[in-house]
């Protein structure tokens, strides 16, 4: 039963169905394999509903469609600008600055791809002009928009807690540290790099031009205020916090700095209203889907077959890395969360680990994932914005990945590395 689904889903997946088809052809067929008949199709039905019907999933249209406005306001701008005045002068400043305003814009977004989009095209003719390889330039921005995946608000932490029943706001917290791990490691690599291949150094802000910067930059700078100290100080919950962000950014960019209409508005929520679909879709199909390989009993026969049941914690962690981080060079990142979470869940829950720290792996692993070859979704993005050949977009991405695996080992044996914050803010 599971080769037959397994090899649908591959063969349409071939055939170039976006993948909600393969989805919802592997449940459909596992549904008839399962229960030779459609006279009970409707608990199928049930379970796609069931799927998208838990309230935290309303957090991730509003986090969606508060990056499409700050993206085309000037909220990211203002943002790129702080960053430049402060460390653009620096040997390397100026791909150090493009890593930290990747962090910066993932904690207002929580979305890799509005992170390449926002940040790579206004910094990546700098970066050209300045000297830098465009092979570099653009794995640069397809890898450091993995941080936006972990900072707070996280997507993937979303679905990843509402598939698990995890707290998003332990999970959101948990991702800061990794986060911040992955922005020194880019940082020191981009300073090698400038050394090694002399790239000139950018002019040194005056002092007046930093404070300028920084003045026009508080506004924006408002977003994590209000996700991180919003949810941790207990005056909203991580679905609030998404509206307030929504709101904030409304006000912002159609008051405030006056650079969007309200047509501009419409337009923005009508495209968030298409990706939202899309997301919706894909949830459901996976709850579908792993509503039937459960109940088939797949994942029990997989995790059997490679002896799951008899390693420790951290070969439980090492196997969830290997699977997630596989996955997401094929499959869309929410959809490999979708399938593939119920499958470890019981073994997690077995051998008594933590589900935050399994959580921060697992985002950890799909957003490398989605910027590895041969199909990780922040690849095609780059392709699609900077109009650059694969072969381009991929050749800069061996260093960094290296690296990103790096810090995933380094959670596996020191995950206090993910939980120090989180056990500071939700002492017991």
């Amino acid at each position: 039963m599971a080769a037959t689904i397994f090899l649908t889903m591959i063969v349409l997946l071939l055939l170039g169905f976006p993948m909600m088809i393969p989805l919802i052809a592997g449940a459909f067929i596992g549904f008839l394999m399962l229960f030779g008949d459609l006279a009970r199709i409707e608990t199928m039905v049930q379970q796609m509903m069931a799927g998208i019907r838990p309230a935290s999933l309303i957090a991730v249209p509003m986090f969606i469609f508060a990056a499409d406005i700050m993206t085309r306001g000037q909220s990211a701008g203002r943002l790129i600008n702080v960053v430049m005045a402060y460390i653009g002068h620096i040997r390397g400043g100026l791909a150090i600055s493009t890593a930290a305003a990747c962090t910066m814009f993932g904690a207002v977004s929580g979305s890799t791809q509005a992170t390449v989009v926002a940040i790579g095209s206004p910094l990546r003719p700098r970066m050209l002009k300045a000297g830098y390889k465009d092979s570099f330039v653009l794995a640069l921005i397809v890898n450091a928009s993995d941080i936006a995946f972990l900072i707070p608000p996280s997507i993937g932490m979303i679905i990843y807690g509402v598939v698990s029943s995890t707290s998003i706001a332990e999970l959101f917290i948990a991702g800061i540290g990794p986060g911040l791990l992955i922005l020194v490691l880019f940082s020191l690599y981009a300073y090698i790099y400038a050394v090694r291949n002399n790239v000139p150094t950018e002019p040194k802000a005056t002092w007046a031009e930093r404070f300028q910067t920084m003045r026009q930059a508080l506004w924006p700078m408002g977003f994590p205020v209000i996700i991180i100290g919003g949810i941790y100080g207990g005056v909203f919950s991580p679905t609030e916090a998404a509206a307030a962000c929504v709101l904030y950014a409304l006000i912002l960019e159609v008051i405030v700095f006056r650079s969007m209409s309200l047509l501009d508005v419409y337009d923005t929520a009508k495209s968030t209203g298409l990706i939202t679909a899309v997301v919706f879709i894909l949830v459901g199909a996976g709850a579908a889907f792993s509503w039937v390989i459960s109940f088939a009993q797949v994942p029990q026969q997989i995790l059997g077959a490679i002896g799951i049941a008899d390693m420790g914690a951290i070969g439980v962690l090492f196997v969830i890395s290997i699977a997630f981080f596989i996955g997401c060079m094929f499959v869309d990142p929410i959809v490999v969360i979708l399938v593939l979470v119920p499958v470890f869940a019981p073994v997690v829950k077995s051998v008594g680990l933590d589900p935050v720290l399994v959580g921060t792996i697992i985002t950890l692993q799909v957003a490398i994932g989605s910027a590895t070859p041969p199909f990780g979704c922040d690849i095609f993005t780059a392709i699609a914005v900077f109009k650059r050949p694969y072969a381009e977009v991929v050749r800069g991405t061996p260093p960094f990945i290296l690296m990103l695996l790096g810090v995933s080992v380094a959670l596996i044996f020191f995950p206090q590395i993910a939980l120090f914050l989180r056990d500071l803010a939700f002492a017991k």
